[in-house]
């Protein structure tokens, strides 16, 4: 399962020179708080992660801004190359039917994204309009253990081409990243109606040690590095469907 929660393995290797280092340092006097439970533990860990994250996205964001030349809207992209026949008709492909006068002069593009669903075949569909109306700490939705279902995306896009892009998607449980998903969405041009982007099927996780709740972080992301959307959840898994009210 790659688009909600995946699974985690590591590799233990015995050191006798680390674990005399580790003797050694749980000799020594600490200051650490007593009170601090292991679930705060974790949330500083996904906290730090985060935050490193968001550091080398902001670098690589800071260096392709060094690198690029030039930006040109709409209007001027098409006046630009209006001799190369080639090039004319595969931009005018890519724009499709655009309506010029409401994109204006801008040269940034700019996405929209409306809505989340989950698609669970024999459940009613679960729709969440963006931005999320609860607190990234409450439970957003419950899944079934072993349970198929779809992710999908509505969004608009205006102003300008945007290219590149991408679905970045990361699910922690009790601390510990259980996936990191990235997926191309695409290029797509300004249009009025929204796109619709569904993810292949998924599957749900099972067993005891699959149940439980997961937190996720979601960011949709073009080629240049900017940022869209950045928002976070908690889901569940559990052994049954729950109740429908």
């Amino acid at each position: 399962m790659s688009a909600l929660v995946g699974a985690i393995s590591k590799d233990i290797t015995f050191n006798p020179v680390m674990e005399k280092e580790e003797k050694n340092k749980n000799t020594e006097p600490t200051h650490d708080d007593p009170e601090k439970t292991e679930g705060e533990s974790h949330e500083d860990d996904e906290d730090d992660e985060t935050e490193e994250e968001d550091t080398k996205q902001k670098k690589a964001l800071e260096k392709k801004e060094l690198e690029l030349g030039p930006q040109f809207s709409l209007k001027e992209q098409l006046e630009k190359d209006k001799d190369d026949e080639s090039l004319r008709r595969w931009k005018e492909q890519l724009l499709g039917t655009v309506d010029f006068s409401a994109v204006g002069e801008s040269k940034e593009p700019e996405v929209k994204i409306q809505s989340l669903s989950i698609l669970c075949k024999d459940r009613r569909d679960l729709v969440f309009a963006i931005p999320l109306a609860v607190n990234p700490k409450v439970r957003l939705f419950t899944l079934k253990e072993g349970s198929r279902y779809h992710v999908k995306f509505t969004f608009v896009v205006s102003s300008n081409i945007v290219s590149g892009l991408k679905y970045i998607h990361t699910v922690w449980k009790a601390g510990l990243k259980v996936d990191n998903t990235k997926i191309m969405l695409g290029t797509f041009s300004p249009q009025l109606e929204p796109y619709t982007y569904e993810m292949e099927e998924e599957t749900t996780p099972s067993g005891m040690f699959a149940r439980g709740s997961y937190s996720a972080r979601s960011k949709f992301v073009d080629d240049d590095g900017k940022c869209y959307l950045d928002f976070s959840y908690t889901f569940d898994i559990q052994k049954n469907w729950p109740s429908i009210t």
